[in-house]
């Protein structure tokens, strides 16, 4: 419970102070606004034009490609003698094998992302020291943990985010269901049970014609498998990501209710009878082409999914909501909520480069400019207190601070898994069980002994 309650008020301070006045409408007087990046304002505005060079960006967000464009396209406005390249690698790929290639060659990135502390290990040779960061002082306390080592800071916190099984509001009212209600296994399960018997009857047709199925699971993405619904057990077995990391094993204390946890998704999906199919369903067709046509109900993803669903059909990204997902008995109620990745710069480029990716963070994040992108073009809750007072805009993020500040969260720690463990391991695993191939026993026995081994 202490663990808990440290955490809630790490995160709800983010939520209560780090939401940017910008989130007003472009209408909106943002008079009275104080001088939120005093101390720490893009060395951009200092030298405005004064930098050259070329900055290369590796990035894992899909979700926030188009918008970071946009922002690059800004800051070149701003820095002529600069031209940025951004590539975006995530969703389906793996982001992580991907950024292994590119450290082998010769065009490695300026700027990527890393997780926790394994990441820090595995790049240490690649991440410049950023601990003289203006935006160091602004960054809520706890959230610079997992990237610091030997005294020193390798990363900027990407954003704040939670996640669980976000659903249509409106679906769920058709159906009578209160889903703010939805707390525990038993209830989700006879909620959905609900909700599919008015499906399959077809008494749902005429608001919702294409709507076939409670919920679309992902299962070809190793990532929703292994680290987000995984997290949900391993974030009880480990207190914190650190705890993780100095773990030589991991027992899968709760490895009967992860299996519950999943089968449960399965069972609601219209490959309920035929689980392998699912290993063929991707995060598209999962969210643009699931949850955003109103095909399914659900779907377990987190408030980064907004954006997408938006682009599809923002009537539809209006009616979204979160239902926390249950460790049966365990931790009910809880919204995991964590940072999902780290901004680094690369030691191995030349100083001014190097001068340019502090600078282009900096604006990103600390300039009045900039702030605005974050919270408005990119959907993030911010993870400093720099940003005013202003609630999230969309429901997902708004969905994301009420869990934080009512303290209704849990901790995700996959980030201090083995390198690639809890996608490309325990994601694989599940995978194998979803199909066929392995019995739930055999797919966690084999997840034990890789992570037994690669702590050797």
């Amino acid at each position: 419970m202490k663990r808990k309650r440290m955490l809630a008020a790490l995160l709800a301070g983010a939520m209560t102070l780090g939401m940017l006045t910008g989130c007003q409408s472009s209408g909106e007087s943002k008079e009275g606004t104080e001088d939120k990046s005093a101390g720490t304002e893009s060395e951009a505005g200092e030298q405005a034009g004064g930098l050259e060079g070329t900055l290369d960006i590796f990035q894992f967000k899909v979700e926030i490609n188009d918008a970071l464009k946009a922002a690059t396209e800004k800051y070149m406005e701003l820095n002529p003698g600069v031209t940025v390249n951004l590539e975006t690698v995530g969703g389906g790929d793996d982001y992580g094998a991907a950024l292994r290639t590119k450290m082998q060659g010769s065009d490695q990135p300026d700027i990527y992302n890393i997780g926790g502390p394994q990441d820090v290990i595995d790049w240490k040779d690649n991440l410049a020291d950023l601990s003289a960061e203006g935006w160091i002082g602004n960054t809520v306390d706890g959230l610079l943990d997992d990237v610091t080592a030997d005294g020193k800071i390798f990363g900027m916190p990407l954003a704040i985010e939670g996640y669980g099984f976000v659903y249509n509001k409106e679906i769920f009212e058709a159906a009578e269901i209160d889903a703010t209600q939805l707390k525990t296994y038993e209830d989700i399960d006879e909620a959905f049970g609900k909700l599919k018997d008015k499906i399959d009857k077809g008494e749902l047709k005429d608001k919702f014609p294409v709507l076939e199925a409670v919920i679309e699971y992902p299962a070809k993405e190793k990532w929703v498998l292994g680290m987000h619904t995984g997290n949900i057990a391993l974030g009880q077995e480990f207190a914190n990501c650190t705890e993780a990391f100095n773990a030589k094993e991991v027992t899968f204390k709760y490895g009967q209710e992860l299996k519950d946890l999943i089968d449960l998704q399965v069972k609601y999906t219209t490959s309920a009878d035929d689980p392998a199919a699912l290993n063929a369903v991707d995060y598209s067709m999962q969210a643009g082409g699931g949850l955003a046509i109103e095909r399914v109900a659900v779907i377990q993803q987190g408030n980064w999914v907004y954006p997408i669903i938006d682009e599809v059909d923002s009537a539809v990204a209006q009616k979204l909501g979160i239902i926390p997902m249950p460790l049966k008995g365990v931790s009910e109620g809880n919204t995991p909520v964590g940072v999902p990745m780290y901004w680094a710069v690369n030691s191995q480029s030349d100083e001014n480069t190097q001068a340019i990716a502090k600078d282009f963070l900096n604006w990103l994040y600390q300039s009045e400019e900039g702030m605005q992108i974050v919270v408005e073009n990119f959907g993030f809750i911010p993870p400093f207190t720099n940003y005013g007072d202003t609630k999230p805009s969309d429901p997902l993020g708004q969905a994301v601070g009420e869990a934080a500040n009512a303290g209704t969260i849990a901790p995700w720690v996959f980030n201090g898994c083995p390198t690639s463990w809890a996608e490309n391991v325990l994601g694989a695993e599940i995978q194998s069980y979803i199909g066929g191939e392995k019995s739930w026993e055999d797919a966690i026995k084999s997840a034990q002994d890789n992570w037994t081994e690669a702590r050797k």
